[in-house]
């Protein structure tokens, strides 16, 4: 078994002794004294319990202040890079909130850390993913005791508690798995039972029914969606959903909290058999597209001019939206994507900018640290800021090289920006993804002040999906229900029909563009890519509609239902290629472009007037771009669903061009 690493404490009790000839009554019974600890590393918790005398070692360890911040002091000690001489003249007159420093910490309040000294033969840890059952004593005699048994059978000694503590532990284990009493012998716990065989990652998040999932998604979306979503692994939740769609459909009452958590967001429940809408336009063929190599420096400087102005910048922002950009452009080229720095700006212009940004950046960053600790206690809002900060902080990314290990200087910019961002939009503070949207542009940036503003410009454009309303969310769930039932309205029944016509399941994607289903250099490109704001409006929720047209073929072949959908996109994180993704997407915006009666709510949703608009594909010139055929708007015209029996549905419906009246299958 591995060493224990650094990590957070989670439990911590002395006095849990092994007994270590207990049960041998010819042997003097020894007692071993020892610590037992819950520790979480990473994404992992663990069990850890170690003699007395091997835990001496853990008096303190190395970690980073809260006062240590800037990039300046790590590039040129760290990085060995220097930096532009107008960011160096900063550094003196922002000394005090501009270092980064070291400092001991006692280990009841912070990590662990590997004993030097050899482990003893009775040291064990393990992770609870490992752990099988627990064995406890119910007499009432004397001290507790666990015997905790794991998966592969390996029994652990029993560990006595003598100084009590045995029902925290308990508790403890209760927020991280799911224990039941075997119906064979009371006094031991199973993990994970049949019928309640829920993901502890999920946070016992659907512990009992749809119905808690929905009251948690309606109280707080972001963290049920990023914390509980993102961690679903090998588990159907049968508590969901039944194997027996009739007998166990959903409740009335959970589909209209879905209808209230997503407002303005319909989910067609026909209530008796009979005719259903099929809305049928001929949206042409799909055009083949090819993406081209990152735009290289050659390129990009040859659209400098003396002064440093960017010229053509539309075929600048075509050849990015066709190929990206080579890593090495990306410091410079996104602050003009972003809109940090303005494309027609000169050098000068520029420089000016950075300089009046970098003094406003660290006025803010001095509000908060200034702040005293009895000022924290009264200023609840803040506290609570801070809080979620240095938690997501401590998970985000931390397998890319700029931010893992313990003591990452990374891991201080990211927090410190975060909290200057509270002050520079206190209302909306921080929302829990909003590190996963800084991590990259960090990363690429390599510079705190850069990075904040570049982070702030982002955030300008997805600032409504972390508002407490969530406008944003709610319209972008609306807005490609609408291309997808273009593109396949069988598709959209087969969901319907699974519940899943919310499209719920594309609620992270959106959320934080991606940034957990691409791989980290992936993203990189993505996000360059949707930032030229080409070929049209909304490009990201054709690139969900690529991912989905993709996947349609196993959900449907498949019959996956609610808890299958779920799970299956969320196990695409990781597996998708990006420029497969981009391409399919590409081709379905030109597609829309060329479709003579396309929809006038699919125009005003990718942002056209007109149809025949050329694409990136086809604009080779100026003047190509600047084409536009005008094309009749199709006609409107409000169609009732009509049941078997003649009479109207009670449900109500949007109106929709071209429709015809089909039988539904019985």
């Amino acid at each position: 078994m591995a060493a224990p690493g650094q990590g957070k404490v989670l439990y911590d009790q002395e006095g849990v002794f092994i007994h270590s000839s207990c049960g041998k009554i010819d042997e003097q019974d020894t007692l071993i004294p020892g610590i037992l600890r819950v520790i979480e590393k990473d994404e992992d918790v663990v069990v850890d319990w170690r003699p007395l005398e091997e835990t001496m070692d853990f008096s303190n360890i190395l970690c980073a202040a809260k006062d240590s911040s800037s990039v300046v002091e790590w590039t040129t000690k760290e990085r060995g890079m220097h930096l532009p001489d107008h960011q160096n003249s900063y550094e003196a007159e922002w000394d005090m909130v501009n270092t980064v420093s070291f400092k001991k910490k006692q280990f009841a309040n912070g990590g662990v850390q590997s004993p030097l000294n050899s482990q003893s033969k009775w040291s064990f840890l393990f992770s609870l993913a490992d752990l099988k059952s627990i064995k406890q004593n119910k007499e009432g005699m004397g001290w507790s005791y666990f015997v905790f048994c794991l998966k592969d059978d390996v029994v652990l000694p029993a560990l006595h508690f003598h100084q009590g503590g045995s029902e925290l532990l308990l508790e403890c284990l209760g927020k991280h798995v799911m224990f039941c009493e075997s119906e064979q012998d009371g006094r031991i716990l199973l993990v994970s039972c049949q019928n309640n065989s829920l993901s502890q990652s999920f946070e016992n998040l659907l512990e009992e029914s749809t119905y808690s999932l929905i009251q948690k998604l309606k109280k707080d979306p972001y963290t049920a969606t990023l914390a509980s979503f993102s961690k679903v692994t090998n588990y159907l939740f049968d508590t969901i959903r039944g194997s027996d769609p009739v007998t166990q459909r959903r409740p009335r009452e959970e589909m209209a909290f879905l209808g209230d958590a997503i407002q303005d967001l319909k989910i067609n429940q026909q209530e008796e058999s009979g005719f259903e809408v099929i809305t049928r336009i001929d949206v042409g063929t799909r055009p083949e597209v090819h993406r081209r190599d990152p735009m290289s420096t050659a390129e990009w400087e040859a659209n400098i001019d003396h002064e440093g102005r960017i010229c053509n910048v539309d075929r600048i922002k075509n050849m990015i939206f066709k190929g990206g950009l080579c890593h090495a452009l990306r410091k410079e080229v996104w602050k003009f994507l972003l809109g940090y720095f303005p494309w027609d700006s000169t050098r000068e212009e520029r420089a000016h900018l950075q300089k009046r940004k970098t003094d406003e950046y660290f006025r803010m960053k001095l509000q908060w640290k200034s702040v005293s600790e009895e000022q924290e206690n009264r200023n609840s809002k803040l506290r609570d800021y801070r809080s979620l900060i240095e938690k997501d902080v401590n998970r985000t990314d931390r397998t890319n090289k700029f931010y893992e290990g313990p003591d990452n200087p990374g891991l201080n910019l990211l927090h410190d920006i975060l909290m200057t961002y509270c002050m520079y939009d206190f209302d909306l503070g921080y929302v829990q993804g909003m590190s996963d949207l800084l991590s990259p542009v960090l990363y690429v940036m390599e510079n705190e002040v850069d990075a904040f503003w570049c982070f702030v410009s982002y955030m300008d454009q997805m600032h409504q999906n972390f508002e407490e309303q969530m406008q944003g969310m709610k319209t972008q769930l609306v807005h490609l229900s609408t291309l997808l039932r273009l593109l396949d309205s069988g598709f959209c029944s087969y969901l319907e029909s699974q519940d899943s016509g919310y499209l719920y399941f594309c609620f992270r994607w959106l959320l934080i563009r991606f940034k957990r289903e691409f791989n980290f250099q992936d993203t990189l490109r993505l996000w360059e890519v949707i930032w030229t704001d080409l070929p049209c409006q909304n490009f990201h929720l054709l690139i969900c509609c690529a991912i989905l047209e993709s996947e349609k073929q196993v959900i449907m072949e498949q019959h996956f239902g609610f808890n299958e959908i779920l799970k299956h996109i969320n196990e695409l994180s990781m597996k998708l290629d990006v420029n497969d993704v981009l391409s399919k997407a590409e081709a379905i915006s030109l597609q829309m472009m060329k479709c003579k009666d396309l929809p006038l709510n699919v125009c005003d949703v990718i942002g056209i007037k007109n149809n025949g608009v050329a694409g990136p594909n086809e604009a080779t010139s100026e003047e190509n771009l600047a084409k536009k055929h005008k094309k009749s708007s199709p006609q409107y015209v409000p169609v009732p669903v009509i049941a078997a029996n003649g009479t109207k549905s009670a449900a109500t419906l949007q109106t929709l061009p071209n429709s015809v009246h089909t039988p539904t299958s019985a």
